[in-house]
């Protein structure tokens, strides 16, 4: 499964990381199973106090958009009775729709204390199309100001807003180009490990006080068992313990290029 750490036993790696980020298609392609799965997974998160960032990508308008957002982040009425549904903090959303596709998702974050993180500049090659010309600069850039904008009302006391970004470690360029338009805003960082980007490719997504940015690492994580660096060290039946110390070797890298002046 896609997670951002998995763990196992007593919770080997809930101490070190602040948040995972489950991705939903990877418990969907097992149908109505998958799913109990996924509300699993979320809730076990919840309990042991991490953020859980819902990786869902939904992007559709009207009243599909009000039921997923009512289903990811708000509650849903069966048979006269109100439930929650997903225990997620923040999930992701596709701005492709344009406004009337954000705004269900914006409302319900102002009512439950929840959070977006947007697509704006993705990790994966193919993404180039996030580069085309518009008369507001490339697509990315008009993406990110849209951004701060649907943002702009759910800013909390540091500063921040419940509307963050995707933004790919893989374009440090890039990166640096979206935080100047957008310092008020969460990056949620794909890229880095498996996907090719190094701890120094994120520095340009943390602000000057070296906050601002979630990064994710997936295969890095989960798989460093067969990593050469861990599995001398841990059998795959120890995979959780092979996690951890990839968590904090993961950390400390950061902590180089990080400043937090």
């Amino acid at each position: 499964m896609n997670i951002t750490v998995l763990w196992s036993g007593d919770s080997a790696a809930c101490d070190v990381v602040p948040a995972v980020k489950p991705q939903i298609a990877m418990y969907e392609q097992y149908g109505a199973d998958g799913i109990a799965a996924y509300q699993r997974t979320a809730e076990y998160a919840a309990r042991k106090g991490l953020v859980v960032i819902g990786d869902v990508k939904r992007g559709d308008i009207a009243s599909t958009a009000a039921a997923y957002s009512d289903g990811h982040l708000g509650v849903v009425a069966i048979g006269g009775a109100r439930h929650i549904i997903y225990n997620e903090d923040f999930i992701t959303i596709n701005p492709y729709l344009g406004y009337d596709a954000v705004e269900p998702f914006l409302d319900n974050c102002k009512k439950y204390g929840k959070g977006l993180f947007i697509l704006v500049r993705t990790s994966n090659p193919g993404a180039d199309v996030q580069d085309l010309a518009t008369s507001d600069g490339p697509v990315y850039e008009a993406v990110a100001r849209l951004v701060g904008e649907w943002g702009e009302g759910l800013k909390g006391a540091c500063g921040y807003s419940a509307v963050g970004a995707v933004v790919g470690a893989t374009h440090p360029d890039q990166v640096k180009r979206v935080r100047e338009l957008i310092p008020g805003v969460f990056f949620l960082v794909p890229g880095y490990g498996a996907q090719g980007a190094a701890a120094e490719d994120l520095a340009p997504c943390f602000d000057k006080k070296g906050l601002g940015a979630v990064v994710n690492s997936s295969r890095g994580i989960i798989f460093a068992y067969k990593n050469d660096k861990y599995k001398k060290d841990f059998p795959e039946a120890e995979f959780e313990y092979a996690a951890r110390r990839a968590c904090l070797d993961m950390r400390e890298c950061l902590n180089e290029v990080v400043s937090y002046g």
